[in-house]
């Protein structure tokens, strides 16, 4: 009997993208198209918040518990949030140095550019400022753990999962019927997971259907530089550093994309990070990262190792300082690396993440913060390529953890790989 043809999830996302574009581009500025498809992009993204949490938590507690050691996991946690900063750090050099190099707000004629209100994140911003960063370090330990849960405060989140894990494995066969029951909780959720992945196609048809209508192809003309210039060095980013990384510890960094193929093209397409969490975390158990490392080092990178995220708002201060024609000095540009190394860390779950970054970051360094407003209209395509760049950068932290540990299985790696030719 012949076996039923059938498209591959990634095959299924990549055509909901595109006929999303052509949807899109057909139905231009037409807000009676985007009332009806927003809905349909704010479920699938609905779907996916809802599963995020209970995922995090059950899979932590359960990774924890059968290390059952503070000291294993606390040496672990040490390397993680190393190797974070060093990567980040490199991504903010790289978007600076790009900047320079390309000069991509030279020339631009801010007469042409068309201004979107921000107010929307200034409060946010506002409050990150006087939060500081030993505010965000002391606000990782949560007063009352449910209200963690309520408002997704992922910090919180997971160090209190990995107390609870520590203190199931403390108490012995007392703890195993609560372990039980968190494992019980991540299959079912892991289930759901795979359910909810079948609507993704429909999801991403009608988030980039909103967004083609919205903002139409037209809107990158006068900021295409920009544009270009952070794609161009986003993909730098990954082949040239993360491929270096991959490479020292012994893996590829194209069988790392191909492994993750069908998640890329998810968050991509939705530039939401979260929309691929609960399914990064399974792949990179499934391909050689023990699931303790691969449950507490993926969802602490969210906060920690937002490598796409870096690079773009260390190239777009840059740029809105070039739009304005201020001269950045050596030091101003040392000084931008510095408060960006603070401000980018522990807000991972704010909308529009990278503006509220710059928005506490720009005022600090003497550049216009209104200048955000030129660029906040393509903001959600660039969010696209370096939502792709967070989520290699943390699949790939979870491998180089695990090959620092010395608990990598190569074998399983390969097999995935095969998996997904």
């Amino acid at each position: 009997m012949k076996k039923k043809f059938q498209l591959s999830l990634a095959t299924q996302i990549f055509i909901g993208l595109l006929v999303g574009i052509i949807v899109g581009a057909i139905f231009y500025g037409n807000t009676t198209a985007q009332e009806y498809l927003q809905p349909i992009g704010d479920i699938f993204l609905r779907l996916i918040k809802m599963i995020v949490v209970p995922i995090v938590v059950a899979s932590i507690v359960v990774a924890v518990a059968g290390v059952g050691d503070l000291k294993s996991v606390g040496k672990i946690g040490g390397k993680a949030i190393l190797y974070f900063e060093i990567v980040t750090t490199i991504a903010i050099i790289v978007g600076i140095i790009a900047a320079n190099v390309i000069q991509p707000g030279a020339g631009v004629n801010m007469s042409e550019l068309s201004q979107t209100d921000i107010s929307s994140y200034v409060d946010t911003a506002e409050h990150k400022e006087e939060a500081g960063f030993i505010e965000t370090i002391v606000n990782i330990v949560p007063t009352n753990p449910i209200a963690a849960i309520v408002n997704g405060d992922m910090l919180a989140i997971i160090f209190f999962s990995l107390m609870l894990g520590v203190g199931i494995a403390a108490i012995g066969e007392k703890g195993k019927p609560v372990l039980h029951f968190f494992q019980g909780t991540a299959d079912a959720m892991f289930y759901v997971t795979n359910m909810v992945m079948k609507f993704a196609p429909f999801g991403v048809f009608a988030l980039i259907g909103v967004t083609v209508s919205k903002f139409g192809l037209s809107s990158l003309i006068p900021l295409g530089k920009l544009a270009l210039s952070v794609y161009g060095t986003m993909i730098f980013f990954i082949l040239v550093v993360l491929g270096i990384i991959a490479k020292l510890v012994g893996f590829s960094i194209f069988k790392l994309i191909k492994i993750l193929k069908e998640e890329l093209v998810l968050a991509f397409s939705t530039a939401s990070s979260e929309a691929v969490l609960p399914r990064i975390m399974d792949k990179m158990e499934k391909a050689g990262c023990p699931k303790h490392i691969a449950s507490f080092v993926i969802p602490t990178g969210y906060s920690f190792n937002l490598d796409g995220s870096t690079l773009y708002q260390a190239l777009a201060a840059i740029f809105i300082a070039q739009m304005y024609g201020i001269d950045m000095s050596l030091m101003d540009q040392i000084s931008l690396m510095l408060v960006l190394m603070v401000t980018s860390k522990g807000i991972a779950g704010v909308p529009g993440v990278s503006f509220v970054v710059l928005l506490a970051t720009l005022g600090t360094v003497g550049i216009p913060v209104e200048g955000l407003a030129f660029i906040a209209g393509i903001d959600r395509i660039l969010d696209m390529g370096r939502t792709v760049v967070n989520v290699i950068g943390n699949a790939l932290a979870a491998i180089v953890i695990s090959k620092w540990e010395g608990q990598f299985n190569p074998a399983a790696a390969d097999e995935q790989v095969k998996k997904a030719s």
